[in-house]
């Protein structure tokens, strides 16, 4: 059923692309009606007509039938079928990973958090990733063939296009997304976690807003765009890198080899370099005995803010006013309608993202800036899972 039209869009025909749009006009507005459709993409109804049977014959699209209307005509209403096919999103952190089934509108149907998982750049780390994967569909109730595309999101500089991983997983010619699909037999999709976030964003968290900032405050730092309503990759696919952006005035050797990267001042790792070295000369701490036991977590972090712990307070606010400064001159550039604070720090909410309006409010121009809304993601922790769920159907549509 899907096959057809899959292989129709591969060699790009003519009708395929117009069903393509069609498609992307439910994914972006929901049910619509045949002259919804037609005004929408400057075609006439006849056309919309023939090309929306095809989508029923092939199981992509469902008529529900007459709208109830004020008077005249009822149109018919059509929109995606749910169960036309699955796409799987893995989000893969520092210490955990989430995983979840979608179905073909963009609905989680299933969703398993906090996998236990350490991030090793080593080929037991990669054979774990696609145990857990493979666990996951094992246990679904659908046809494996009715998954389409599984999608990854993995930190770094990451290629999607040719599916290869530069900073995690590169250990031989092959594309780190084809040795996954191997070991799955699911086609498989990777991008950057930042990227994913910001697109799960855009897609299930925002209110029509087309040029997004999304600032992945986690272990690292990492930064999404949207850009006139479309992701912004680059040339390379390797945009983003906001966390080795030269700014730091220290002698502190980054893991990617240079020193004075950003994120050795803003970031998750950062905090707990800071929180460490104060521990250490004396400052005290709720959580300072998993310090001491090298056994604290990005989470423990989180908890002690929220709970009031002074240190862990004034280590996120130090990192809301280094990360707000340098954002000022993102905004300054970009001229955003929106900034999005996302990533596991964000879960501290005002802590952080109260220190990142000061100083953006500081440091970029007025004039700039005072029509871009700061505020931390609609979606919480799942902001990573959405995104590649979104994306595995993005990319099996060849949308993006």
């Amino acid at each position: 059923m899907i096959k057809n039209f899959i292989s129709e869009l591969e060699s790009g025909t003519k009708n395929a692309l117009y069903m393509k749009n069609i498609l992307h006009l439910f994914i972006k507005h929901g049910d619509l009606s045949i002259a919804d459709i037609s005004k929408e993409m400057d075609m006439s109804v006849p056309t919309i007509t023939k090309l929306i049977g095809r989508l029923i014959e092939e199981g992509y699209v469902l008529d529900f039938g007459k709208q109830e209307t004020n008077g005249g005509r009822r149109p018919n209403i059509y929109g995606l079928n749910p169960e036309a096919c699955y796409f799987i999103g893995v989000d893969i952190r520092h210490f955990t990973i989430h995983i979840a089934l979608a179905n073909f509108k963009g609905e989680i149907i299933k969703i398993k958090r906090n996998i236990p998982f350490v991030l090793e750049n080593t080929p037991y780390c990669l054979d774990h990733l696609c145990s857990i994967i493979s666990s996951f569909i094992d246990k679904i109730a659908i046809e494996k063939s009715k998954i389409k595309n599984v999608a990854i999101n993995i930190s770094g500089r990451v290629n999607s296009e040719s599916g290869y991983s530069y900073s995690l997983f590169y250990f031989d010619e092959k594309p780190v997304a084809q040795t996954i699909e191997d070991a799955i037999d699911i086609p498989v999709s990777i991008d950057n976690d930042s990227r994913a976030m910001a697109y799960g964003e855009y897609m299930c968290g925002t209110n029509g807003e087309k040029n997004i900032l999304f600032i992945n405050v986690s272990w690292g730092l990492g930064i999404g765009m949207i850009l006139d309503g479309q992701l912004y990759y680059g040339k390379s696919g390797f945009s983003g890198e906001f966390g080795h952006y030269p700014a730091a005035d220290n002698e502190i050797l980054c893991h990617c080899g240079k020193k004075g990267c950003l994120e050795t001042e803003a970031s998750g790792q950062a905090i707990y370099r800071m929180m460490k070295e104060k521990i250490e000369n004396g400052s005290s701490t709720s959580i300072e005995d998993k310090f001491r036991q090298n056994t604290v977590t990005m989470d423990d972090i989180v908890h002690a803010t929220l709970h009031d712990d002074v240190l862990s307070i004034e280590a996120m606010e130090h990192v809301g006013s280094y990360l707000g400064r340098h954002l000022a001159g993102l905004i300054n550039i970009f001229n955003p309608e929106l900034v999005v604070i996302g990533g596991d720090l964000s879960i501290v909410g005002d802590y952080l993202v109260l220190p990142i309006r000061s100083a953006i409010r500081k440091y970029s121009l007025n004039l700039v800036n005072k029509d871009t809304v700061v505020r931390a993601t609609r979606l919480g922790d799942d902001v990573g899972i959405m995104g590649a769920c979104m994306l595995a159907r993005s990319k099996m549509l060849k949308l993006i």
